[in-house]
């Protein structure tokens, strides 16, 4: 199992194309597939679609999983400018319909699981953050998401509902930027999805907020048209929408459909 990061695109690349060979088909195994399927998912996904992985891989011997974990947006971008992958799992329906405008997908997109903000705090909570209304002070240091992806999109949402001007001391550009922000004590809160809290371990502690229910984010998967691994790709997506892979999803905390 290798995870590379939403950058490493040119790394993606030559892994990939080792997995496949020098333009030949990937070889068949006796469940029908093989080769390397490549993954390009929402960082937020980190966790369970490693698990996945791992399980796909034992259900398909012969088949390995490469992931590209990173910001939906960001990920959207590389595949519409051609980047080689398999599957795009975005936490974000935007985001997928920017390749699915281009024709980059070969099924329509599904939604398989669903994900909601929490507030952040390192563990005591030091700076006793109660709720929305302290992004709008001064004086604790706060991290957001980029407004253009996914998660700094919920938390302009929900900031919006409760009235709080928000005054970030950094924008990150995904999700698990901001998380390590908190698990290091760099600021003293900010909002990230409720399964980025419970993966930042005992480093972080979560606080629930009513208007977290006004923006929830609904995560669509789907295959790409220009997958090297077409049926490597078909079948990673059915698994996914699996009993098995729901059991790792609710366990995370993600809300399935």
């Amino acid at each position: 199992m290798i995870r590379l990061s939403a950058m490493a695109v040119a790394g993606v690349t030559a892994v990939a194309l080792t997995g496949c060979g020098s333009g030949e088909p990937a070889p068949t195994h006796p469940n029908g597939i093989g080769g390397t399927v490549t993954v390009f998912a929402a960082a937020s996904l980190t966790e369970t679609f490693t698990e996945l992985g791992r399980r796909f891989e034992a259900v398909h011997p012969g088949v390995r999983v490469v992931y590209s974990f990173g910001a939906s947006s960001a990920l959207a971008e590389q595949i519409v400018q051609g980047a080689p992958a398999d599957v795009f799992a975005s936490a974000a329906p935007k985001n997928m319909q920017q390749v699915v405008d281009k024709g980059e997908v070969t099924a329509a997109p599904a939604t398989f699981v669903r994900n909601r903000l929490e507030i952040a705090v390192p563990q005591g909570n030091p700076a006793a953050i109660t709720g929305l209304a302290d992004f709008g002070k001064n004086e604790p240091k706060i991290a957001l998401c980029a407004v253009q992806v996914p998660c700094g999109a919920a938390a302009e949402k929900v900031l919006q509902i409760a009235g709080v001007d928000p005054r970030p001391d950094t924008r990150e550009a995904d999700v698990r930027a901001v998380l390590t922000k908190v698990k290091l004590g760099e600021v003293d809160a900010a909002l990230v999805y409720r399964t980025d809290v419970r993966a930042g371990g005992a480093q972080v502690q979560g606080i629930a907020f009513p208007e977290a229910d006004q923006a929830v984010n609904d995560y669509p998967v789907a295959p790409l048209a220009h997958a090297p691994n077409a049926a490597a790709a078909a079948a990673f997506v059915e698994f996914v929408r699996s009993e098995q892979a729901r059991a790792v999803f609710t366990a995370a905390g993600f809300d399935t459909p």
